[in-house]
């Protein structure tokens, strides 16, 4: 089991620390609204994590190779959900507001920053494809629900390393003040980043709608 899992974690921790949309959320509330702000998110993240564990491990993964449906209904979702966001950043370039990618000129509330995390993991398809995989690895070694079940706390408290990390780095009193002074194009990039995601995870959801 020991070493089924420890596999299966490196693939998992190396998925979480490239770039997705849980990484630009973290960074994007990090340098406008702050470490704070950015950690709570980030317990968002985590929670979703340990959710995803509890699906899997009860059947979730089987169920989308069952229905692909599921999948890209959640591809849609993720890409509304992303381009809401690309949309409220680059309105606020427009109407020159400092706002932030994070939607909103006011500063987030704990429970909105927690839930912005949650609502991010939950709907982002490459989480469903990576926990799909890790489930059919997992029960493939030979492990159990509960086994699998259990994984879930280790792939959470990498989440929260990992993405702690990032948003200890972006809320550093440099990076706020490089965002202070470079924050339309920083917007931007963001911004364009967050819409060609949920352009893409559209693009996706419509092919799979033709095939």
């Amino acid at each position: 089991m020991i070493e089924a899992f420890l596999a299966a974690w490196l693939g998992v921790a190396l998925a979480q620390a490239s770039p997705g949309p849980n990484m630009m959320a973290v960074a994007s509330v990090a340098l406008g609204q702050g470490r704070k702000a950015a950690l709570l998110l980030v317990a968002g993240i985590g929670t979703g994590t340990l959710v995803w564990a509890a699906a899997v491990s009860f059947g979730l993964g089987a169920l989308f190779s069952a229905f692909p449906l599921l999948l890209t209904l959640l591809k849609f979702a993720g890409g509304f959900y992303l381009l809401l966001i690309a949309y409220r950043a680059l309105r606020a370039i427009v109407a020159g507001e400092t706002s932030t990618v994070t939607a909103s000129k006011a500063p987030l509330s704990d429970l909105d920053a927690w839930r912005r995390g949650f609502f991010v993991v939950m709907t982002n398809p490459k989480a469903a494809l990576m926990w799909s995989a890790v489930a059919t690895f997992l029960f493939g070694a030979g492990l159990g629900s509960a086994q699998v079940l259990a994984f879930g706390p280790m792939v959470a408290l990498s989440a929260v390393a990992i993405y702690g990390t990032y948003g200890l780095l972006f809320s550093t009193g440099m990076a706020m003040r490089t965002y202070g002074r470079f924050w339309r194009a920083i917007e931007a990039a963001f911004g364009l980043a967050f819409g060609a995601l949920g352009a893409t995870l559209l693009v996706w959801g419509i092919r799979d709608l033709r095939s």
